[in-house]
């Protein structure tokens, strides 16, 4: 699938983020609404560093707080654990490892060259 269709957005400098923890985006999507995403920055199994992009909003605790998260894994499954109930939320599909009825908006994110791009 090409890449200059699609709305590939700067959101920061990979410097700007931490190995292995979250922080927090403004952004606005393909209808100009703003709204708040959670980017995670880790380094996989294989050593390879790759950035996730999830909603922020925590559907148990009913705030946007899931960046404070705490990053684990299991069964080989990368996840962030609320900071408010402690639900685990998949990072590459957005599933609630605790409640299967829940999802997180997830979005494509990449790193290219020195930014952080998601595609909204």
């Amino acid at each position: 699938m090409s890449n200059s269709n699609q709305n590939w957005q700067t959101i920061c400098e990979v410097t700007d983020l931490v190995l292995d923890s979250g922080v927090c985006a403004l952004v606005s999507d393909t209808h100009k609404q703003e709204q708040q995403i959670a980017l995670f920055y880790v380094q996989e199994a294989n050593e390879k560093k790759q950035v996730y992009a999830l909603g922020n909003f925590d559907p148990i605790g009913k705030a946007n707080v899931l960046y404070r998260g705490l990053i684990g894994c299991a069964d080989e499954q990368i996840f962030v654990a609320s900071p408010l109930y402690k639900q685990r939320y998949v990072l590459n599909d957005g599933r609630c490892l605790d409640d299967d009825t829940i999802t997180l908006p997830v979005y494509d994110a990449r790193i290219n060259g020195s930014k952080i791009e998601v595609l909204l």
